[in-house]
């Protein structure tokens, strides 16, 4: 049988992308509601597992930036034939304004050119009107980047994965953030932060690798705590903007992350922050971005 005649039809190809996707979108609740050829449609209902700050209700920006990470991978899947892996190379977010508390998150994902062995998307985050963004990403894929075939092969782990919940912990460092004790980041003694490997965060469940959206939420997470540290703020960072560089993949082990203020302004700090596994000198991520720094309380927003 050639090529041709063993790849799905294109209705196929995009029921295999709805039931067989990563880990994480799963459990997330991320469904794809439309398709068409390089375009896809989800929405991400809305939990309060999300929150990463519970005194204000806002959505963390790494679940927006998990979303737009797999909503720009379901897009490149609907522009190819289903028979190569994907994976994220870099991915940039720019944060247009804070999701409003309660509501769903949508997202519309474009693959608006591929090559051999790259595709280019581009995708928004919205709640009312696409017009009116909470959120933007570029992004670049590598085609073929492995030997698995997540919408084919075999998972490696057996039975339902875990719920997504967030255990409390008032007196801990992520009291307001359920978001991160949803993913078990801790900190450790040598100022780094870890995220210990769970099904919950996988990616690619065939061999198995961790979501690069999960990986993204954690290197903004290391950076809102390094800034809130060295600062000596207590109110958590906004997030303008992020671009995460994937240099290899996160695999099944703890993840440590680091993170640096690069320039401090009076009102904006620009970070850098880099993931690693059992090797510091071998980052598997990468991620530069900004921080609006929010007003303490007594002070007056500019």
């Amino acid at each position: 049988m050639s090529d041709h005649a063993a790849s799905p039809s294109f209705d196929e190809l995009a029921e295999a992308i709805r039931q067989r996707r990563s880990v994480y979108g799963q459990i997330s609740g991320l469904r794809m509601d439309r398709f068409a050829p390089g375009e896809a449609w989800s929405t991400l209902p809305y939990r309060a597992v999300f929150v990463g700050d519970s005194d204000t209700g806002v959505i963390h920006g790494g679940v927006v930036t998990a979303m737009l990470d797999e909503s720009c991978g379901m897009a490149v899947q609907l522009a190819l034939d289903g028979s190569r892996a994907i994976a994220t190379l870099d991915l940039r977010i720019d944060y247009q304004k804070p999701a409003t508390p309660g509501l769903d998150i949508k997202a519309h994902a474009v693959c608006f050119r591929v090559t051999r062995s790259i595709a280019f998307v581009r995708a928004t985050a919205y709640q009312d009107e696409e017009s009116a963004p909470v959120a933007t990403a570029t992004a670049c894929f590598m085609i073929g980047a492995n030997r698995t075939n997540m919408l084919t092969d075999r998972p490696a782990f057996d039975g339902a994965p875990p719920p997504l919940d967030a255990p409390e912990d008032p007196a801990g460092p992520f009291a307001t953030s359920p978001f991160a004790r949803c993913l078990g980041i801790r900190l450790a003694d040598n100022g780094t932060l870890v995220m210990p490997f769970s099904q919950q965060i996988v990616g690619n469940p065939v061999l198995p690798a961790i979501h690069g959206g999960m990986t993204g939420a954690f290197l903004e997470t290391a950076a809102i705590i390094t800034v809130m540290r060295d600062l000596g703020t207590s109110a958590p960072p906004k997030p303008v903007g992020l671009t995460v560089n994937y240099l290899r993949s996160g695999r099944a082990l703890d993840t440590v992350a680091s993170a640096s203020i690069v320039k401090q302004g009076r009102r904006v700090v620009a970070f850098e922050a880099r993931a690693w596994q059992d090797d510091a000198d071998k980052p598997i991520a990468t991620a530069f971005g900004h921080f609006m720094l929010r007003p303490e309380a007594g002070q007056e927003q500019d």
